[in-house]
């Protein structure tokens, strides 16, 4: 090799190596006033976390941290705030948006509140409704969702196509597990249907449970779809035997299996069956719950209609006679009433239990990130303690979800996911409605914090 090669590669080398060593670090130092952790119920104060790339690198004291920081980190100062882990919506519907039809259209369809609405999302165009949920997505992220469970009502391939986005960082939203279509039992949801397209608006959302067989089609069609998790939607009609195979398949597939079940029956039906959490779970008894501790099921509770939440949606839009709100009004305060014992019958069996919002409605007023924000935090008002109700849509939530080995809590190797706000949620857990800081895979959403 000529001398004057060598000496050109040489300096090249030379180059590159000044080049690398002079790259940013890439990480961030976050500093608080606290740090809580809804897992142990510590909290640390005051505190600091170190980031690098999207995942935690260190969690302590900011000396401690701060010292394994690199020179070059970015400081990110939140004053007197408190960090949390990033919020975990473990039931959610991004791609509906159901605006509550008048009482005149209700009252001439058997479900009338919630069957319009939907059918009106299955007839736009997928590219429209995705588009839609993209929105939602953000709208989430913003106010501290970092992770949803979408179970159902997307569509096709809605959902996986927006967690795939996502994911990619083509649209800015929360993490998402994808349920694909829900699986159903004939005559749920939609009755009454024109023939001629009866099976075509069906297959839209839909997978028909039909037997065993179609039971495991079912979820291995799902599963194409590259699904994280099966959603199925039990009533009276869906056998044992029926679920059971569903379970069976999508554990196979090293699938969960999220069973919408409100009535006693159909709860029995998922316990029997082995699902790993019972959806709602409204009627659920105190028999049942000793045998979803025993089973290891998750309940997953969504608090949505409490705190007169039907009213809250509906009047802005419609009028209402007299009657209509006369019984609205008494429906919401038979309904708190019955979601406050269901609180303290869950707390007190010992069953493992998480959050969700259950949100697919228009709230007028409300992003909807917080309308998901505000059910979530109505648990408190059910009574359960403000650390239990943190846990619900933290760390037990990652549980029920089977990543608590990446989100959830605030540890070294966990996703980068963090929020702040200013109060302490432990004593006013409507803190969690006024998140100030988001970050989401070690990038910053937002931040609204001044000191």
């Amino acid at each position: 090799m000529r001398e004057s090669t060598k000496r050109l590669m040489g300096l090249l080398l030379s180059v590159a190596a000044g080049a690398l060593q002079a790259a940013p670090s890439n990480a961030t130092l976050i500093k608080a006033a606290h740090l809580l952790d809804p897992r142990t119920g510590n909290v640390l104060s005051p505190a600091a976390v170190l980031v690098e790339g999207n995942t935690i690198k260190r969690v302590g004291s900011p000396g401690d941290v701060q010292s394994a920081a690199p020179n070059d980190a970015t400081v990110i100062d939140l004053g007197g705030a408190t960090l949390l882990p990033g919020l975990i919506d473990g039931h959610t519907h991004l791609l509906l948006d159901i605006v509550v039809p008048p009482q005149a259209e209700s009252s001439r369809h058997p479900n009338g509140v919630f069957a319009p609405g939907l059918l009106l999302a299955i007839v736009e165009s997928p590219s429209k409704r995705v588009l839609l949920g993209a929105q939602m997505a953000r709208e989430d992220l913003e106010s501290g969702i970092t992770t949803v469970r979408n179970l159902g009502h997307s569509g096709i391939d809605g959902d996986t196509e927006l967690r795939d986005a996502i994911a990619a960082g083509r649209v800015s939203g929360p993490r998402i597990l994808a349920s694909g279509r829900k699986l159903i039992t004939s005559g749920e949801y939609l009755q009454d249907l024109n023939p001629a397209l009866a099976e075509s608006i069906l297959k839209q959302e839909f997978l028909i449970i039909d037997g065993v067989d179609a039971a495991r089609r079912d979820v291995r069609q799902n599963a194409l779809q590259n699904v994280d998790v099966i959603k199925v939607s039990a009533d009276e009609n869906l056998t044992v035997a029926e679920l059971a195979a569903v379970v069976d398949e999508a554990h196979r597939e090293h699938l969960k299996v999220a069973v919408h079940a409100s009535d006693t029956t159909s709860i029995q039906t998922a316990i029997d069956a082995g699902a790993d959490s019972i959806e709602h779970g409204n009627d659920v008894t105190d028999a049942q719950l000793a045998q979803m501790r025993a089973k290891g099921i998750f309940l997953g509770l969504t608090p949505t209609f409490y705190d007169g939440f039907w009213s809250k949606i509906t009047e802005p839009n419609i009028v209402l006679s007299a009657a209509t709100r006369a019984a609205n009004t008494a429906s919401d305060a038979r309904r708190k009433q019955k979601y406050d014992a269901l609180v303290q019958r869950v707390l007190k069996s010992g069953v493992k239990f998480a959050a969700g919002s259950d949100m697919c409605w228009s709230y007028p007023g409300k992003t909807r990130g917080e309308a998901s924000i505000e059910a979530l935090a109505n648990l408190r008002k059910a009574g359960m303690p403000a650390l239990d109700t943190l846990r619900s849509v933290t760390s037990n939530a990652a549980e029920m979800l089977g990543w608590q080995d990446r989100i959830g809590s605030l540890e070294a190797g966990k996703f980068a996911d963090l929020v702040a706000v200013q109060g302490d949620p432990l004593a006013d857990i409507s803190e969690l409605q006024r998140v100030r800081f988001v970050m989401k895979d070690g990038r910053v959403i937002r931040n609204d914090i001044s000191h």
